[in-house]
């Protein structure tokens, strides 16, 4: 085992010492014109590549474009880029997502696969007789493989603006209610303090009418005033104040 990764690294340096400037480049424009969603296009692999398989492709594209080694004043982007694509297909729950959508993908190309069978029947004989072979050697086809990729991207992009819709609306949400709240607060404390300020007045608000039922007289200025009494007349032409006594 000692022996085979010895020699898988020395071929690795002797594939890297071969490799231009040039290459390099192009490579990292490759890696930055992925499709974002989908780490097994940043790393050129199948579908069903094992987790083995990750880690070497990704220490060979990696050093590839290593800043420390590729020139683009993108390089940086494109190694981490790979870093990420690698994260997340050495993540078991985030490898079995994007596995979901190829699962889902394969079972959408198959049905309309199907429908294009009743077609053609020379085609449907075919596949009856070799008993499915026909239909795996067409999965296993250039074709059928570009197909996957294109209808993987359909499904992941729309996965993704669902997830983003949703966020937007749960943040709207959350918006909402946290304004909700903060009118709420801002409403108790106002009558919060229109209690403690009518609370502090009490006394003299009790004073200034004590005042008033002993000499009839108007508060002063800055006092607060009682309530005034209204007596009105049938017609309600006019209003009769109380008399003032002597």
């Amino acid at each position: 085992m000692a022996s085979t990764d010895a020699d898988e690294d020395q071929l690795l340096k002797s594939f890297l010492a071969e490799v231009s400037e040039a290459e390099r480049d192009n490579e990292v424009l490759r890696i930055l014109g992925c499709f974002k969603l989908n780490p097994f296009e940043h790393l050129k692999l199948p579908f069903d590549s094992s987790a083995d398989e990750v880690k070497k492709q990704y220490r060979k594209l990696s050093l590839l474009v290593h800043p420390d080694k590729c020139k683009h004043p993108k390089a940086q982007e494109a190694f981490s880029a790979l870093a990420k694509a690698q994260q997340l297909l050495l993540d078991p729950q985030e490898r079995g997502y994007i596995l979901d959508q190829v699962t889902a993908a394969k079972e959408e190309l198959r049905a309309k696969r199907k429908k294009e069978l009743k077609k053609d029947s020379a085609s449907k004989i075919k596949s009856q007789v070799d008993e499915g072979k026909y239909e795996e050697q067409y999965e296993r086809s250039e074709e059928f493989q570009k197909q996957l990729i294109i209808k993987v991207r359909e499904i992941l992009t729309d996965k993704e603006w669902r997830r983003r819709k949703m966020q937007m609306r749960i943040s709207e949400e959350e918006g909402r209610l946290k304004k909700d709240e903060e009118e709420t607060k801002e409403m108790w404390k106002k009558k919060r303090e229109h209690e403690e300020k009518w609370e502090e007045t009490r006394d003299q608000r009790v004073s200034s009418w004590r005042d008033f039922m002993k000499t009839g007289k108007k508060a002063r200025k800055g006092e607060i005033k009682p309530p005034k009494l209204k007596t009105e007349d049938p017609n309600k032409s006019y209003v009769q104040r109380p008399v003032k006594r002597a």
